[in-house]
Formats: C-alpha cells, structure tokens, sequence
C-alpha cells in the first residue's frame, strides 16, 4: 500500500499516447455524507464517475472502504469495465479524516484493490485541483470544515479537528448549534421562531426524544438540519438569520488565517460553500476566485505522483 502525506505533484516525462491510453487514474473524494469517483485514462479522458455512502475514515473506516467500492463500481460500469479491473487502476484518494495518523493507519491496514494507493486529507486534494500545488488556499465547507494552503511551498492546516471540537461553519456545527438553540426555545430562554418549531417538531416536539438521537447521532445526521437552517434564513427568520450569520463568523476566521500566512486567494469547496458566500465579509469575498479544478482531479494528481514514483 501506498501512504502519500502532502506530496506536491510534479508531471513527469511525457509518456507515449498509447501508453498513455492504457493507464487508468481514479479520484475518490471521501466525505461525511457521501464518497464521489472519477476515473480518467492517462490523457486525461473522462471515462466514468459514481458515488456512495458516507466516507469519513476516523468516524468509520469499514463504512468508507464500502461507500469506496460502492462509488467506484458506479465509475467503472460507466467507463464499460468490470470491478476486477480496480487491479490496473492507480488511484488517489482525498479524505474526510486523514488529518488523524491513527485513523489513517487503520484505515490501510485493510487490503486494497489498486494497482497503487495514495491517500491524504480532502483538504490537500481539494487545494491540488485549486492551485495545482501553487500559491493559494482553500476553504471546504460540507459535512465538516477545513482551510489549507499558503505559499511558497510552505502549506498550513487551519480547522478541520472534527465537529466535536472544530469544523466551524459546518453542516455539522449548523446542525448542532440549531438543536440546542431550539431546546433553549422550548425551554423559553429565547424566542421561538418556525425554524425552532420545524426543528422540534422532527422529534415530536419531545427534548427526551432529542437526547435519544444524540446519543447515536454522527457528523452527517447533524449537517442534514443546514438547509432547513439556510432556508429559513432566506425567509427572515430571526433564529436562520443568527445561525447562518454565527457559521459565516466561524468560516472567516479560518479564511482570515489562511489569507494572514500568504495566501493570495481562497477557493472554496463543498456542498455549502456557495449557499455561504454571500454570509461572509466582503474581504474575504474579494479574494474568492475559482478553482481550476476540482477536488476529485486533485486525487487524481495525488494517484498519478504515486504511480509515478513506482519502480
């Protein structure tokens, strides 16, 4: 197995077009709520993409191997090839987790499929398919949150240590923060509003019934209740408008460091990064720019750097 931390990719020598067309490269983006695949040939070619389940590696290794196979079965039946042809396939793969040695140590103690296998964080990927391993960062904004980037080679980590104690502006704070705020309604310590009436009501307006979920909850349970938090923001309601105004907060101090150590521009990544632009402060709008491509290429960068380095 092929354990790849923080490589920045460097092409190599130009192969031939035919050899060129016979190598397969996968991308794996593996989330908190769902993994994606894209597998290219050697051009560059798209030949298929799938998805599955959720994939966050700390929180569940055998889940992410399942929800892996699950989205690349869904690639390869696209691009017209079997499952058993994962043993000709180099693959990089970006994940929710990885930033936790241990949890990346358990996760490769299982056998993989691949002819080669390079994993790092979703948030390295994400800034490989940005900035190609340039000058930059990136902001993810989904189930979880992270900020990466810098310059001059010199990359940082900002956020990202897990909901339980990090991940501002998450779907995972959002939802979190949104429970216990309606439980402050119900216990009239503050107002209450339709979205903390929507969000009781998923409980048979029932705390004890709340206190039972979170016991069991994950990261991906909590994100579900952002967009009834986006959605009720967009109609004025005072408690939308205080949750997604606090996640904005807690997103632009990650941005804000990331700008602060060199970086000239940020991406942002994620299913929520786009609903929460227009929450953030105008000088961290400013120096959002479009990435030039996505975080599943950049697992292909990080599948193609290990390939390369194959004897």
């Amino acid at each position: 197995m092929v354990l790849v931390l923080n490589q920045r990719y460097v092409p190599s020598c130009p192969k031939t077009s035919s050899d060129m067309s016979d190598l397969l490269f996968l991308g794996l983006d593996g989330g908190g709520t769902k993994c994606r695949a894209r597998l290219r040939d050697g051009r560059g070619i798209l030949l298929g993409e799938g998805t599955g389940g959720p994939s966050n590696i700390r929180l569940d290794p055998d889940l992410a191997w399942t929800s892996m196979r699950e989205a690349c079965r869904e690639a390869l039946a696209q691009a017209g090839l079997a499952e058993s042809d994962l043993a000709r396939v180099h693959a990089g793969m970006g994940a929710a987790g990885a930033g936790q040695t241990s949890a990346v140590e358990r996760f490769l103690s299982r056998p993989h499929p691949f002819a080669s296998f390079s994993i790092d964080t979703d948030a390295h990927t994400a800034w490989l398919g940005a900035f190609g391993g340039g000058d930059g960062a990136i902001l993810i904004v989904g189930t979880g949150s992270c900020g990466y980037g810098g310059a001059a080679g010199q990359c940082h980590y900002v956020g990202g240590w897990g909901y339980e104690i990090s991940d501002e502006g998450s779907g995972a704070a959002i939802g979190r923060e949104a429970l216990r705020r309606a439980i402050w309604a119900h216990d009239g310590r503050a107002p209450s509003t339709p979205l903390s009436q929507a969000i009781l009501a998923e409980f048979g307006n029932e705390p004890e019934a709340t206190v039972d979920w979170v016991g069991k909850a994950r990261s991906s349970d909590y994100a579900r209740f952002a967009p009834l938090v986006l959605q009720h923001a967009e109609r004025r309601d005072p408690l939308g408008i205080d949750l997604v105004s606090w996640a904005a907060h807690g997103l632009a101090g990650i941005a804000a460091r990331l700008l602060d150590l060199g970086a000239p521009a940020l991406c942002l990544f994620g299913g929520l990064g786009e609903p929460l632009r227009p929450w953030l402060p105008p000088p961290i709008q400013k120096a959002i720019v479009p990435p030039a491509a996505d975080a599943l290429d950049g697992a292909i960068i990080l599948g193609r750097a290990a390939s390369e380095r194959r004897p």
